[in-house]
């Protein structure tokens, strides 16, 4: 089985799913996940877990995201995007210093109220199946963080920017608040994901790429392990005589991890002989450490 994480492209007209399930062709292996959903009219960044990287899903979906999007000023629609229906129109009697103060004051957090068109559940229905038999339900405002908004050009109905945010944000809905705010409505016409937890759109491959490398046996060269996805924790060895602890997944006492920290950060575990075990956090009173996640093979 192959462990460990690709850096994908997400082209326009691939749902996640089927860039999974492609992706399931290409390594002959049915154990394989996504890392957060990008709409099928969405580009970019979609890190793809293979084998016990599986298990890391949900941590880099809940990192924060980059995104460079384009909002189009003095249209509403049900999607919230262009590829909705138009419910509103209105003339984008606005100038740029205008644009530019209504969006930069959503820097920070604010109450965002997710879109009917979205896969979030509601006593175990998706919104978007209820919003295609045209069903509309009440949705409880989310709080997000928006970290950044840089705007990188505007060409008035069209504003470009590049927004850094938290997980659970949809830019969809950014796009229509600020039209809103402005009085003149506002959907997103294109949206773009540069980056997820350290994985840069720079070093992203596109499916029909990663097919070839794997028809070449050369999946190697762009597998991430999955410790990498951890570098912000200490890396610690294990004694060489702890090595029956870890492959059983046991707790290990401190005496036999020199010089790890003895606090309540996680460590990346190592065998002696530079295997990643995973994480493990200290606990005071058995003066041991815990394993959290396991990824040893």
């Amino acid at each position: 089985m192959i462990n460990g994480i690709i850096n994908i492209y997400k082209e326009k007209g691939f749902t996640s799913f089927d860039v999974v399930a492609k992706m399931r062709g290409i390594a002959h292996q049915k154990k394989i996940g996504h890392t957060g959903t990008l709409d099928p009219d969405a580009e970019g960044v979609l890190p793809v877990c293979l084998g016990k990287a599986t298990k890391v899903c949900d941590l880099l979906t809940d990192k924060d995201k980059e995104y460079e999007a384009v909002l189009l000023l003095g249209i509403m629609t049900d999607t919230q995007d262009v590829t909705g229906q138009v419910l509103k129109e209105h003339p984008v009697d606005v100038n740029e210093q205008q644009v530019r103060e209504t969006i930069h004051s959503f820097v920070g957090r604010y109450e965002q109220i997710p879109p009917m068109f979205s896969a979030l559940k509601v006593d175990g229905k998706k919104l978007c199946d209820l919003a295609r038999k045209g069903i509309t339900v009440e949705r409880k405002a989310r709080p997000v963080l928006i970290h950044e908004i840089e705007i990188l050009s505007i060409e008035l109905p069209r504003v470009r920017m590049r927004v850094h945010c938290s997980k659970g944000t949809y830019i969809r809905t950014l796009c229509q608040d600020i039209g809103e705010k402005l009085g003149c409505y506002g959907c997103m016409e294109s949206l773009l994901r540069t980056q997820v937890a350290g994985f840069m759109l720079k070093d992203a491959y596109r499916l029909r790429e990663v097919e070839e490398i794997f028809a070449n046996g050369k999946e190697k060269d762009i597998l991430f392990p999955v410790d990498t996805v951890f570098d912000r924790y200490p890396k610690c060895c294990a004694v060489e005589q702890a090595v029956k602890l870890l492959e059983n997944g046991n707790r290990i006492p401190s005496s036999m991890i020199p010089a790890a920290p003895k606090d309540e950060i996680p460590i990346r575990l190592y065998c002696a002989d530079g295997r990643f075990v995973g994480i493990y956090t200290y606990q005071r009173e058995q003066e041991d450490y815990k394993p959290i996640k396991i990824f040893m093979e």
